[in-house]
C-alpha cells in the first residue's frame, strides 16, 4: 500500500509522526519540570514559563506547528494536482530532514547549526510552492 503514496504524501505522514514526537517530548519535559500533579491538573494557576531543556522543546514545537500548516497544505495541493516534480519531491524531503534535525539541535542548545536546519526546513516549504505554481 505505501507504494502508492506519493512522495509528498509519504513525506507528510512522516512529518505527521514527527509532529507527534514534538507533542510527546514537550509534554513530558513539562511534566518532568512541574510535576505530574500539575500535569493532570487543570492547570488554572500561573506558572513561571519553562526553563532549560523543558523550554527549548515546548518552543520547537511552536515553532514546528509554525511551519506544519504550510508544508500540508502545499503538499496536498501538489497531490491534488498532480504537480508531481523532482523539486516537489526534494523539497518535501528536505522539509523532514530539516525539522527532524532542528527538534534535537533545539533540545541540546545548538544555536548556528539549529538555524541551518531550520533554513533546509523553509527551503523544502518554498520549493514546493515554487513546484506548484510552475509544475
Amino acid at each position: 500500500m505505501l507504494r502508492t503514496l506519493s512522495v509528498e504524501l509519504l513525506v507528510l505522514c512522516a512529518s505527521v509522526g514527527l509532529g507527534l514526537v514534538h507533542i510527546l517530548t514537550a509534554s513530558h519535559s513539562a511534566s518532568l519540570q512541574r510535576g505530574y500533579r500539575w500535569t493532570a491538573s487543570a492547570r488554572d494557576e500561573a506558572v513561571p514559563p519553562l526553563g532549560g531543556v523543558a523550554g527549548r522543546l515546548a518552543r520547537a514545537l511552536g515553532n514546528f506547528n509554525e511551519t506544519f500548516p504550510y508544508f500540508a497544505a502545499l503538499a496536498l495541493a501538489i497531490e491534488f494536482t498532480g504537480r508531481h516534480s523532482t523539486l516537489s519531491e526534494w523539497g518535501a524531503i528536505a522539509y523532514l530532514v530539516g525539522r527532524a534535525l532542528y527538534l534535537p539541535l533545539y533540545a541540546f542548545g545548538i544555536p548556528v547549526v539549529r538555524s541551518f536546519a531550520w533554513n533546509v526546513a523553509t527551503f523544502g516549504v518554498i520549493a514546493l510552492l515554487v513546484a506548484l505554481l510552475t509544475g
